[in-house]
């Protein structure tokens, strides 16, 4: 056991010495190195940080430059989220208007509900297209209630629409809501 030790001790002294003797060498090879090598290698060096510098702070432009764009496009989802309820008024408005036999008043109701219709479409706002009939879908519909399938064939489709839904661009602010079939 003791020749283990004595021999390990060995080992681990001979491999100090050649740690320092390289160390020693690659000091000596430092100082024996042109001067101008050395300005090159340092010169690289501040190239190589500068480029990664300028490269990381591109990123960064076009990172923010990115969310900038995106944030043009919603900066106007709440104000359009609070004039959902306005248009939903106007279409109500409309229908019971059209009963009536007066087209003056239809006609001017209608002219003002396409004026804020339009108002909104050139801000971005488009509607979501539902139908009766279509197949539900929980990422695009909110289901407020299931009622009995009038057929077997309308089982887990739309049977109304309580409400219409709308998107801003990609994003939908408000989902329709539908009443389902089972």
């Amino acid at each position: 056991m003791a020749k283990k030790t004595k021999k390990n001790k060995e080992e681990v002294l001979e491999n100090e010495t050649q740690t320092a003797e390289a160390q020693q060498e690659q000091e000596t090879t430092q100082e024996e190195q042109d001067p101008m090598e050395v300005l090159e290698g340092q010169l690289q060096s501040e190239k190589d940080k500068f480029l990664r510098l300028f490269a990381e702070f591109e990123n960064f432009k076009r990172r923010t430059a990115k969310e900038r764009i995106e944030l043009f496009k919603t900066a106007g989802e709440s104000v359009l989220k609070d004039m959902l309820p306005v248009l939903d008024d106007f279409d109500r408005a409309l229908i019971e208007i059209n009963k009536s036999e007066d087209k003056q008043l239809t006609d001017g109701v209608t002219l003002i509900a396409n004026k804020l219709r339009n108002t909104l479409v050139g801000k971005g706002l488009e509607q979501v297209k539902v139908n009766a009939g279509d197949t539900f879908n929980a990422d695009h519909h909110e289901a407020v209630t299931q009622i009995p399938a009038p057929s077997d064939d309308m089982k887990g489709k739309i049977i109304d629409v309580i409400e219409k839904g709308y998107k801003l661009g990609d994003k939908i602010i408000r989902y329709p809501k539908v009443v389902i079939g089972q």
